[in-house]
């Protein structure tokens, strides 16, 4: 008994050159914006808890001093923070935001023209085509 079958298989692959890349820039740039736009929020609480008073033996408040502190090294003492009674305006740290702010807008760019290519026109396509011709007794 003879049994034939013709199997033809085609595939057709489109792959776009430099999208992984694309990708790992665009990712980059998202971390970096996220990071940069959490610290600005931090320190823009640290001045919002500064000014209204807050409690520097709290917890919470502890922290937040704590860690916006090392970022606002270079900044300390170049702006004069008027204080009225517990409140203080630090006005070192808002120039902070707008100097980290900036910074971070560099970054993604500096980001994007290393690593980023172009959106390429071409796209390689490969096709496979498979013939299985058997015969079986």
């Amino acid at each position: 008994m003879l049994n034939e079958s013709n199997v033809t298989e085609a595939k057709s692959v489109q792959r776009e050159p430099g999208l992984t890349r694309r990708f790992l820039s665009f990712k980059a740039t998202q971390i970096t914006l996220l990071s940069f736009s959490i610290l600005e929020i931090l320190i823009a609480l640290r001045i919002i808890l500064k000014l209204i008073g807050a409690n520097p033996d709290n917890p919470i408040v502890a922290l937040i001093y704590g860690f916006t502190a090392m970022f606002l090294i270079p900044f300390v003492g170049l702006i004069k923070s008027p204080t009225t009674g517990g409140m203080i305006l630090e006005t070192s740290s808002i120039f902070a935001i707008v100097i980290y702010a900036l910074t971070a807008v560099a970054f993604e760019k500096l980001i994007w023209v290393i690593f980023s290519r172009p959106r390429s026109l071409e796209t390689s396509v490969t096709e496979t085509t498979i013939n299985d011709n058997q015969t079986m007794p």
